[in-house]
């Protein structure tokens, strides 16, 4: 059987993005065009988005290019003229791109990232730039309700075993760090993108031994400086008194049990029983880490109803985005060699242009609302999100460090009014278009209605 070579990006693509790009080139339509990319609605119970996916896009958009083993394929299809396979094989994206910085909020209607290249290169890069901001975003904001629901109690991403692929799980531990997660039980995730690295041990390794506290002895031998014990394999409050009785045979030898860990059960009662054990047996320094099935529902409900605990694993729930698997996000031409345009097509209408996005703050300096206008705009009292991060095909800027990143979050979700925190509620952040936009847009829809719809 054939080893299967490593996969190409450049036709991870849909074939009609192909079939344009080769009737643009038959076409000799080679003049530059802009595409927004855009969320046209919140997914249910949110009423923000956490920017992210940006750098691995940037990476792919900076060594475009077909291989010989693509055109291969692309030649035995039959579907396409030699010419234009011989027009890809020098192919290269030589746009620019304007985006919103990764970690930043954003909300629906606005461009996350707007590009300007020959037509033929934007268009068919369509569906990476999608795939690519899609799912991170997703997660980001999922991450971020996590967040929001531990308060300062941790976060560790634990969904690897249930995304949806490798790739996947890559892009949640990464999205979810953004997001306000602390690290990732992601060992590769940990090597590519220097995230932290985090995990105790399973039911099966507890099993394996004849008695559960030979288990515990045995892991903190190996363990010393990170141990962490996993106690509901047979009764939680029984394993709680046999991981004090190894907490104490570990500070006799001057080292200490970091935590134990919940995986099942009541987790209010349990939490609070297993934080009592070990406060009057003198362990009070010894944490509560729970895990099973966890979002940012159950994080609130379980806290809200007085669990003791100090920080989370985050599973599936997170890593699937389970409530809300997919965002509504577009990607639309905006302008052809020089001239707006706009679909029209009901309940999917886009603005037409290249733009800008302002925000503007009030007096103690928290979002107030969001302003949509042309990108030559100004708009006074106000700050422009999206930045010129790419040109000539090039990046402008090295990848920002993953931490800075998250930074970049908590001080973006510090000064969002904590109405559209809501775990529940659903309000609209006002989104306005500006007066010249809208003349804009006015103006387009005239020019169609002429043209397209006879109507004068």
């Amino acid at each position: 059987m054939e080893k299967e070579r490593p996969r190409s990006r450049e036709i991870m693509t849909d074939l009609y993005e192909l079939t344009m790009a080769a009737s643009y080139f038959e076409q000799e339509m080679f003049a530059p065009a802009t595409f927004s990319l855009m969320v046209r609605e919140y997914p249910s119970k949110r009423s923000y988005l956490v920017c992210a996916g940006l750098d691995p896009l940037l990476d792919y958009l900076e060594s475009f290019h077909f291989r010989p083993d693509d055109l291969e394929y692309l030649e035995q299809t039959s579907l396409f003229p030699d010419k234009f396979l011989q027009f890809l094989e020098t192919l290269r994206f030589t746009g620019e791109v304007r985006a919103i910085p990764e970690g930043r909020l954003a909300f629906c209607d606005e461009p996350l990232v707007e590009i300007t290249a020959p037509v033929m290169q934007a268009q068919l890069v369509e569906t990476f730039v999608i795939n690519s901001i899609n799912l991170p975003t997703l997660v980001a904001t999922k991450a971020s309700r996590c967040h929001y629901a531990a308060g300062e109690r941790r976060l560790v991403d634990f969904s690897l075993r249930r995304t949806h692929g490798m790739d996947a799980g890559l892009m949640v531990a990464r999205s979810s760090f953004i997001g306000g997660f602390i690290g990732t039980s992601n060992v590769q995730a940990g090597k590519i993108y220097g995230l932290p690295i985090y995990g105790t041990m399973a039911h099966s390794y507890v099993e394996s031994f004849d008695r559960e506290i030979d288990s515990f002895r045995a892991f903190a031998k190996s363990f010393p400086d990170n141990t962490v014990l996993l106690i509901d394999t047979y009764d939680t409050l029984a394993g709680a008194r046999k991981a004090v009785t190894v907490a104490g045979e570990m500070r006799q030898a001057g080292q200490s049990l970091r935590a134990v860990r919940l995986d099942s059960g009541d987790m209010v009662q349990l939490s609070k029983q297993v934080r009592e054990i070990f406060d009057e047996s003198g362990f009070p320094e010894v944490r509560i880490f729970a895990s099973g099935g966890f979002d940012e529902f159950k994080i609130q409900k379980i806290l809200t109803s007085g669990a003791i605990i100090d920080a989370f694993g985050v599973g599936t729930k997170m890593g699937v985005s389970a409530d809300a698997p997919y965002l509504n996000m577009a990607y639309k031409m905006v302008m052809y060699n020089g001239r707006p345009v706009m679909k029209l097509s009901s309940g999917k209408v886009s603005l037409a242009g290249p733009k800008q996005v302002f925000r503007q703050r009030d007096e103690q300096g928290f979002f107030r609302r969001d302003l949509i206008g042309l990108l030559e705009e100004e708009v006074a009292d106000s700050e422009s999100l999206l930045e010129r991060v790419m040109q000539d095909g090039k990046r402008l800027f090295p990848p920002q460090p993953l931490p800075k990143i998250q930074q970049v979050f908590r001080n973006e979700f510090s000064l969002l009014p904590e109405t559209y925190k809501d775990l529940e509620g659903n309000p609209s952040y006002p989104v306005k278009i500006t007066p010249r936009l809208q003349a804009l847009q006015d103006q387009v829809r005239r020019e169609i209605g002429e043209k397209e719809l006879g109507l004068g």
